[in-house]
């Protein structure tokens, strides 16, 4: 450390590390127990998403099934021994890495934010045990990324690049080692990727990662056929949690068409001699089947006892936050 460095606290930028991980590190110091494990798993985890990802649905396509298992094993036991983590009982992985749906209206509106953010520790909202924060910086940085899911798969669904990353350090860290894979868009042109998704009947899921600093990230654009979220979570694994919504018919309306069954990611849908019938456990509240209903019969009601809803506008209403 220079003499200049030891009286201001400053030290100059590494020229081998770029700015973009030189800011994320930064921001990682900022969050209350971020260890050193969780920036080199999120510096990881972000740097080489799409092969992270593709170990965790195909990793026979690598023949590294095996490793794979014993990573899992040994990051949960690493996720247990964190000093976070320490007292918290249960933890395990679906607490660290976890979505929650959201209707096309609210993915709207996170995509449309223009001032930074900060709202901690939304528990109601997100029902798990850490990874539960929306702070966002610059929330107009916004990235489409090539779907890491869908890239895994041999005939993927298209189009790829349906993934939305917001706000910093994450989109410039992103984009800048992940140039081929990304691109920056606009505000509006992520509302047009969102609506895009919605009619082709894929689901919207806002993602938290404990290994990205702890907070919201990503919305991802999500089909039962290639996305490993939304398969691990049917396989056990309840890593989505409800939009605090569930679907309801309105049986007069209804004309038992079937269309809808098909656009239900969750399987939720079926259909009976006594016309549509909802399962409300499985039922997500996505609103999916709502929008591709042509007779305006299903709608949105809250469910409490699923959680509340991730409003962001009702949230910044509701919060004070530093600017």
């Amino acid at each position: 450390m220079t003499t200049n460095e030891k009286f201001t606290g400053k030290r100059r930028p590494h020229r081998f590390i770029s700015k973009a991980t030189q800011d994320f590190l930064k921001e990682a110091r900022g969050v209350k127990k971020f260890s050193m494990f969780d920036f080199i798993h999120g510096y990881t985890y972000s740097r080489w998403s799409h092969f992270y990802v593709s170990l965790a649905i195909s990793a026979k396509k690598y023949h590294l099934k095996f490793a794979f298992d014993i990573l899992v094993s040994i990051y949960s036991i690493f996720l247990k021994l964190l000093p976070k983590n320490r007292g918290i009982k249960g933890i395990s992985f679906e607490d660290s890495y976890h979505g929650k749906a959201i209707p096309i209206d609210s993915a709207k509106k996170l995509v449309s934010i223009k001032e930074s953010i900060h709202i901690g520790d939304l528990e109601k909202v997100i029902p798990y045990k850490s990874a539960r924060d929306i702070i966002l910086k610059n929330p107009d940085h916004i990235l489409a990324l090539q779907c890491p899911c869908r890239s895994a798969r041999e005939h993927p669904c298209l189009p790829m690049d349906v993934c939305l990353i917001i706000g910093e350090p994450f989109a410039s860290f992103i984009m800048e080692h992940k140039p081929d894979r990304a691109r920056w868009i606009t505000s509006i042109e992520a509302v047009d990727i969102l609506e895009a998704e919605e009619e082709r009947g894929h689901v919207h899921h806002a993602f938290f990662k404990d290994a990205m600093l702890g907070r919201f990230y990503a919305i991802c654009n999500c089909c039962e056929c290639c996305c490993g979220a939304i398969q691990a979570h049917k396989r056990g694994t309840p890593m989505l949690a409800s939009s605090g919504y569930i679907a309801v018919v309105d049986d007069e309306a209804c004309v038992a068409c079937g269309q809808c069954l098909s656009y239900c990611q969750f399987n939720a849908l079926s259909m009976t001699n006594d016309g549509l019938q909802i399962d409300t456990e499985k039922c997500m509240g996505c609103g999916v089947c709502v929008s591709h209903c042509p007779q305006g019969a299903l709608s949105l009601k809250l469910s409490p006892q699923k959680g509340l809803p991730l409003d962001i506008t009702k949230l910044i209403k509701d919060k004070t936050f530093p600017e």
